[in-house]
């Protein structure tokens, strides 16, 4: 359980004057040779301070070894929309998330738990992030563009990337609790894995829930078509395989909206990530079937210019 680590996230994170290295400072508590790194990079509308920790698996690449990279991304706008809103933002989830999962990752790794690969957690931290207009319900916003977020988020070193986003200003997901996407790999909207709805499965104890993803949702955002929100754009930046972890809810609520956040909600998108490192360094979990996009793509030709802004 990350239930300890959750709690101490949520209450560092619901704080007006948050910074990078508060949380840089939070993560080295737990493990004080952890390696951190807080980029702060301005926007239009101020800072954001960029996070990303890496833990070394025993058989990573790190350690010279040949276990597969796995990115785990906490994608949003902001932690709040100070001044317009009080508090933690549902938006936020997503970097809530993955600041859990470097911490209990780091925890079980002090403690000789150490898993096969490298996994890379990535995210930014905002506290008074802008909104913007959006069917149905309003989006926060961000201070930086999507690419400047994919820049310092997405490495080449991740050979596959789980994007937790909070998911919940749509009507085409009824369902409350996390969603897991279809996998998009090089402008390819794949099958959805088998092994990663297993692990869903047995995380949540539910059946699994599928976020439908459309071709608008795989290009890159700037191009004046519509989009879910920014849960798949790390696959705009990667021809590794992503599949995207949606935290949602059954009635459609803002991403701006406060005292929206469910800890057991976020708990579940936790436990999917950490369970998919394990079963994705063993070689139990797989993404996608290499072969058979190789095939797709030899029917069919390349789809990578779905990644690019277009004609």
């Amino acid at each position: 359980m990350s239930w300890s680590h959750l709690s101490a996230a949520y209450d560092l994170l619901d704080d007006p004057g948050v910074r990078g290295d508060a949380v840089a400072e939070h993560l080295r508590a737990i493990a004080p040779s952890a390696e951190v790194e807080v980029t702060v990079v301005a926007g239009d509308g101020g800072e954001t301070d960029f996070v990303r920790v890496t833990i070394p698996g025993s058989d990573g690449k790190r350690a010279g070894g040949s276990a597969p990279t796995l990115g785990i991304l906490g994608r949003l706008g902001g932690l709040g929309a100070r001044p317009e809103q009080i508090g933690f933002v549902s938006d936020g989830d997503g970097a809530l998330a993955a600041v859990t999962i470097a911490a209990k990752l780091l925890a079980m790794a002090a403690r000789g738990e150490q898993l096969p690969g490298d996994v890379i957690v990535a995210t930014h931290i905002d506290p008074d992030a802008p909104t913007q207009p959006h069917d149905p319900v309003p989006f926060m916003g961000s201070v930086v563009e999507q690419d400047v977020s994919n820049e310092h988020e997405v490495s080449p070193e991740m050979d596959a990337i789980i994007s937790i986003d909070t998911t919940k200003g749509n009507r085409v997901l009824n369902h409350k609790g996390i969603a897991i996407t279809p996998t998009i790999a090089d402008g390819w909207i794949l099958r959805v894995s088998e092994t990663l709805l297993d692990i869903v499965s047995r995380t949540t104890g539910r059946l699994p829930a599928v976020m439908p993803i459309t071709m608008q949702d795989i290009t890159p955002y700037g191009n004046d078509v519509y989009h879910v929100n920014s849960i798949v754009q790390p696959c705009t930046a990667t021809t590794a395989p992503v599949v995207g972890v949606a935290i949602v809810t059954e009635s459609a609520v803002p991403g701006s909206a406060t005292g929206a956040t469910d800890l057991h909600d976020v708990d579940q998108a936790v436990r999917f990530a950490i369970e998919t490192a394990k079963d994705f360094g063993r070689g139990i979990a797989s993404f996608h079937d290499a072969d058979e996009l190789a095939h797709i793509k030899g029917l069919y030709g390349e789809m990578s210019h779905l990644r690019t802004q277009g004609a």
